[in-house]
């Protein structure tokens, strides 16, 4: 499956969008760490699993992509709450936008034309934001 790379970076846009929500309704930058906190590199990969699960839905419109969510999760055996909990930490520990570069590293790695459409818009337009910061 090819991945679209307009919904690529508009999958990144939306995940910086719920990290943004996420630290401003916490009430402060005090969170306890969760019991079964996810290392940064899982998430990561966690992240770009998802982010190509969600392009899915362009393919196959009338799948249900939440079961697809629970797979991708039970593939790397994390639970949900988990996810969900290690998610929050890092949000609040504003630790969330390296993470999401990672994940985005990760979906280049796994898509070499990615990698090269990411590389042609800069000699393009010179410098290109990044997705996530």
């Amino acid at each position: 499956m090819e991945i679209n790379h307009q919904q690529i970076m508009k999958l990144m846009k939306k995940l910086l969008f719920i990290f943004v929500l996420l630290g401003l309704f916490s009430c402060d930058g005090y969170i306890d760490k969760p019991k079964n906190l996810i290392d940064k590199g899982m998430m990561a990969e966690i992240i770009a699993d998802l982010a190509i699960n969600d392009q899915a839905i362009f393919v196959y419109p009338d799948k249900n992509m939440e079961a697809g969510t629970r797979a991708v999760l039970k593939s790397h055996k994390v639970k949900p709450d988990d996810f969900v909990d290690s998610f929050k930490y890092y949000v609040i520990k504003e630790e969330m936008d390296g993470i999401a570069n990672d994940a985005q590293e990760i979906l280049l790695k796994k898509d070499p034309k990615a990698d090269k459409y990411v590389k042609d818009k800069l000699k393009q337009n010179g410098a290109v934001m990044p997705i996530v910061r």
